[in-house]
């Protein structure tokens, strides 16, 4: 067996992005690199099932369904079953996962890959008519592509963050991903997937993502639209439309960041989250938990709580002190610490509408001071951290060791923890059988013909 093949070191560099698109095969994917992308296929897949439940999902659904629908493609919602254009399937399926803060991320990137990949390329394989695939689409070519997104979106996200000054949504660049998986899908030439990459990174949304931080709403990371505009931006290239070139692909400052395309895995630098809130927030929620755990202290002992973090988080949600809306309570730093004191833990249910009702972490929360930290802030984006000081109303004080976010390469979840938060979040919706028919699925993607088609019954039906 040659190096780089099923469990090989490495392979050689592909010699840029549309040679990557086409000449990507799963056999020259590590194991390694085939097991993350299950691992992210079945954590995707939970957060969209509980991001189902939301009014942001609900409305994204119902435009794409009425308003994005094409005539002679069409494609099924995420979790939804109604049918749209390829492009409003796909954004109604990244709006859906973006609902709920439960996805995984990049920490150069700041922000999120998988989210937009997983619905353009459910959207792209549900659509497919007789003759427009080279090849049947089966469950390790679906896999392959979804290596294929996570690897340009990420790299075309470090380099944007690189090269520009603004910070930007992720839809800004997870478009460019969406785009070569569709391009992919479509067997583009060379000439043609710069152009469908040039299109996406030009109507990527640039949107300002820190005024989505401070005052939280549904636009949230932008996903929606960069899932929308990837394919768009293939479609418009298959007719002839120009872009090239993507300056984050081609230009010379960013060129550095795609020349290792087929030898580093950027895909096994993902993170993946503990709790469905933002990732800035779960170093705080680390540093607490273990607090209380040591200390053995009760919410309602509790007389302020000192967070210490960087810069960013510190303004999580700074317009809004008392979270009204699961879109406020996701961007909290300081509901996502008293949920977590007050309940022992962060799920779907804590950050819905059940949780924001819950008066014991009200009252918490005008206890609750922010300062930053200036160590943090020079960590930050590599590094997240935090540290928390807890006073009792009997006097007593404790303060936490400094606390990082878990689930990064460096102190991954476990393969049990994932699962757990996989179920956690998909049976309340799905029922254990579907739920358990899903797990089925992804684990044996690879090997069993039957995996991908019953995969895609219960993703792309309603939930109900």
């Amino acid at each position: 067996m040659a190096e780089g093949e099923r469990g090989g070191s490495s392979v050689a560099a592909f010699a840029d992005a549309p040679a990557f698109v086409r000449g990507l095969t799963f056999e020259r994917l590590p194991d390694d690199v085939v097991a993350s992308a299950q691992r992210h296929l079945l954590d995707l897949i939970g957060v969209a099932a509980a991001g189902s439940r939301t009014r942001a999902a609900a409305i994204a659904s119902a435009y794409a369904a009425t308003q994005l629908c094409g005539r002679d493609r069409n494609a099924r919602i995420l979790f939804d079953g109604r049918r749209s254009g390829l492009a409003g399937a796909a954004f109604a399926g990244a709006s859906t996962i973006d609902a709920l803060d439960g996805h995984d991320g990049h920490v150069l990137t700041k922000g999120h890959a998988g989210a937009a990949i997983l619905p353009a390329l459910l959207a792209l394989v549900d659509a497919a008519g007789p003759g427009e695939v080279p090849a049947p689409v089966d469950g390790r070519e679906f896999l392959t592509r979804l290596v294929l997104g996570y690897e340009i979106a990420t790299r075309a996200g470090i380099a944007l963050h690189a090269t520009v000054p603004d910070y930007h949504c992720s839809g800004a660049w997870n478009a460019l991903g969406c785009a070569a998986v569709a391009a992919r899908h479509f067997a583009f030439d060379a000439a043609t997937i710069r152009h469908a990459l040039g299109v996406a990174e030009y109507f990527g949304p640039r949107g300002q993502i820190l005024r989505a931080c401070d005052s939280p709403t549904m636009v949230k990371d932008g996903s929606g639209w960069g899932a929308h505009v990837g394919l768009t931006a293939a479609l418009l290239a298959r007719d002839g439309f120009t872009g090239a070139p993507a300056l984050t692909v081609e230009r010379d400052d960013a060129r550095a960041f795609w020349s290792d395309l087929g030898k580093r895995w950027r895909i096994r630098e993902q993170y993946f989250k503990a709790y469905p809130v933002c990732r800035w927030a779960q170093p705080a929620i680390e540093a607490a938990l273990d607090l209380q755990r040591s200390h053995r202290f009760a919410a309602d002992e509790i007389a302020t709580i000192a967070i210490e973090s960087f810069r960013e988080a510190v303004a999580l949600g700074s317009q809004c002190a008392t979270p009204r809306t699961t879109e406020e309570a996701q961007y909290s730093i300081a509901f996502a610490v008293a949920a977590a004191l007050v309940l022992g833990r962060v799920g779907a249910g804590e950050v819905d509408v059940r949780g924001l009702s819950e008066a014991r972490v009200h009252r918490l929360l005008p206890s609750v001071a922010l300062t930053e930290d200036a160590e943090f802030s020079r960590r930050f984006p590599a590094e997240r951290w935090a540290r928390v000081r807890v006073a009792l109303a009997d006097g007593r004080s404790f303060v936490s060791e400094p606390a990082r976010d878990r689930g990064n390469p460096e102190n991954p979840l476990s393969d049990d923890e994932l699962r757990a938060k996989y179920r956690e979040l998909a049976i309340p919706v799905l029922g254990a059988e579907r739920t358990g028919c899903i797990e089925r699925a992804v684990r044996t993607l690879a090997a069993d013909a039957n995996a991908l088609p019953a995969l895609l019954a219960i993703l792309l039906s309603p939930t109900r």
